[in-house]
């Protein structure tokens, strides 16, 4: 673990949530209990993904995308058991018969199928859910989530190394125009997430950043 990044990560991840509830109790609004973390896994970049969730900081959140892996189940049940010990949130990505089947707490929607989230809330009230969004008619249009992801705020890898980097100026402006939530992805690390600070945004989301900072050595 990289001590440094990884604290550096945390204290800014919880000064956005903190920053965010403010805002929302000022507002009136009620706020979905959501972490400030989020742990995005990925089958290439995130290998053993179970073992940065067992080390990530208590309350954090971890997004499992299984993208079709065989072995799908299996790591959702392993990271099911390491968010339960850190006392964490689990979403799993797209697939609602895997959340069903690993117990997890939720899902995550690609920005593709973020028409399904109405349904999803109306069938499962108790589940948090959330979406990708990359744009502002997407983030206009989002209905029925608990929380957004918007990305790619800085230039980033993965599915996102084509998409240009919305920047601070106009992350921030999104995240205004918001009603849930906002979750910042996308390029974001220990020498950068800083700027975040004032945003809006309701806490960090990540990948390889994440698994640097706070995986096995």
């Amino acid at each position: 673990m990289n001590r440094s990044d990884a604290e550096i990560l945390w204290e800014v991840a919880s000064v956005l949530a903190r920053d965010a509830a403010n805002v929302s109790r000022a507002a009136g609004r009620p706020r979905p209990n959501l972490p400030p973390l989020l742990f995005f896994t990925d089958p290439e970049r995130t290998p053993r993904p179970w073992e940065t969730a067992a080390r990530l900081p208590a309350g954090s959140g971890v997004v499992f995308r299984a993208f079709g892996a065989s072995d799908a189940r299996e790591t959702g049940l392993r990271l099911r058991e390491a968010t339960r010990r850190r006392d964490g949130l689990l979403l799993v990505g797209l697939d609602a018969e895997l959340a069903e089947a690993v117990e997890a707490d939720g899902v995550h929607l690609p920005e593709r199928a973020l028409t399904q989230a109405p349904a999803l809330a109306a069938a499962r009230p108790d589940w948090r859910i959330t979406g990708a969004v990359h744009s502002a008619e997407a983030l206009a249009n989002a209905e029925g989530l608990d929380a957004t992801v918007l990305s790619p705020v800085f230039a980033a890898g993965g599915a996102s190394a084509s998409r240009p980097p919305l920047g601070m100026e106009a992350f921030s402006a999104l995240v205004g125009k918001a009603r849930t939530p906002v979750y910042a992805l996308g390029g974001i690390d220990a020498g950068n997430a800083r700027g975040l600070i004032g945003s809006g945004a309701c806490g960090l989301a990540g990948v390889s950043a994440i698994r640097a900072a706070f995986g096995p050595d």
